[in-house]
């Protein structure tokens, strides 16, 4: 029972954050290309898919810097780290999550199950990235943003340009969340010689951030508008500004914790655009 307790800190299941933040922008997929009322059978699928791929991408990237967080403060306790869970049990468990996700994708249409194909590659290969280009967030961007066409391809067996300006979108999105929680590494990762974009950006982080951010709100109001979503979408963008500036507030002075916490609000924008979907589609 202690083990199958590691696996489940391994995987992250007691920091659901991560699945939040890949959650939102798959369910602001999946409303759009349903037009408010997806599929159940697919709807489901891809909640219980991003629950297993966010898991297996924290297996694989814990196992990608098992050398790596013994040396940084915020992962030193992680159970690859300590030697709590073996390099063979996290890869076995990795290819248990990727299976199970496999299974459930063959349940869906040609398109998706090659565009899930992708999906795999994108989770296996990100943790590596912040050795060779400090732009490993925008990396994460692209998979993290693959659920998007993958719930086009699945709910109307194309993916329309839309669907793409929806994936810039949340890549922006992605981009700016994962530079605030880099900023709590950074001194450590400057140490270890690990990359990002909060030690490429240096000191125009906050700046930069804060364009990327308004990056997204202009390109999900232009998505209302060519859909012609009602003011309570727009009320929800209105909504999502308040917290980008709650933000910026939080990091004003870059204390580590502050960042932290400016990361973890992510959360509440993420859902925040899709009770603006929610409301406009069914009042």
């Amino acid at each position: 029972m202690n083990q199958f307790y590691q696996y489940i800190l391994l995987m992250r299941l007691d920091r659901p954050i991560g699945i939040y933040l890949l959650l939102w922008p798959t369910l602001w997929g999946l409303w759009i290309a349903g037009n408010g009322y997806p599929n159940v059978l697919i709807t489901i699928v891809f909640v219980l898919e991003v629950i297993l791929m966010r898991s297996a991408g924290c297996v694989i990237n814990d196992y990608a810097d098992r050398n790596i967080d013994p040396h940084v403060h915020r992962t030193n306790d992680r159970p690859l780290a300590t030697k709590r869970v073996t390099e063979f049990e996290a890869l076995t468990l990795f290819v248990i999550l990727c299976l199970l996700a496999f299974g459930l994708v063959l349940l869906m249409n040609f398109l998706t199950v090659m565009l899930s194909i992708v999906a795999v590659f994108l989770a296996i290969t990100y943790p590596f990235m912040k050795r060779y280009t400090h732009l490993p967030q925008a990396y994460l961007g692209i998979a993290f943003s693959w659920s998007i066409p993958m719930a086009f391809a699945a709910q109307t067996g194309t993916i329309p340009i839309l669907a793409w300006w929806l994936f810039a979108a949340n890549l922006l999105w992605t981009v700016a969340y994962d530079t605030l929680y880099a900023m709590v590494d950074r001194e450590d990762d400057l140490l270890i010689g690990v990359k990002s974009t909060a030690i490429l950006f240096g000191n125009a982080d906050k700046i930069i951030i804060a364009n990327l951010h308004i990056g997204v709100l202009l390109i999900l109001f232009w998505i209302g508008q060519q859909l012609e979503f009602s003011n309570l979408y727009n009320l929800s963008l209105l909504a999502g500004f308040v917290l980008v500036l709650y933000q910026q507030w939080l990091i004003k002075d870059r204390k580590p914790s502050k960042c932290l916490q400016a990361f973890l609000n992510n959360h509440w924008f993420g859902a925040i655009i899709f009770l603006g979907l929610v409301t406009h589609y069914y009042f």
